[in-house]
């Protein structure tokens, strides 16, 4: 993914979700995600990155388990946190960086 830096350089909070189509918590993640990016609107944005097809960006961010979410502005990481996480919560963080 090339254009990662730039994604996460964005003055708006970058709730990146690094998952495996095999995860079955990452399966569960992805309804929750939706819901979330519906709530957020404009105000955040909300990537999916499957580690699989950018195996170069999994391992110089160390993802070591999936889902690993991570909330990046202007390109610095602010949370970063593996597991499934609930929308409310989720919402509740990226508004702290808004």
């Amino acid at each position: 993914m090339n254009n990662f830096q730039e994604l996460i350089a964005s003055d708006k909070p970058v709730l990146v979700d690094f998952f495996a189509t095999w995860c079955g918590p990452c399966k569960m993640m992805h309804p929750i995600l939706e819901d979330i990016s519906k709530q957020v609107g404009d105000r955040a944005k909300v990537v999916k990155i499957d580690v699989d097809q950018a195996e170069d960006l999994a391992m110089q961010y160390r993802i070591q388990s999936v889902p690993t979410l991570m909330i990046f502005k202007q390109g610095e990481m602010l949370w970063r946190e593996s597991g499934v996480h609930d929308a409310a919560t989720m919402v509740q963080l990226l508004e702290k960086y808004m």
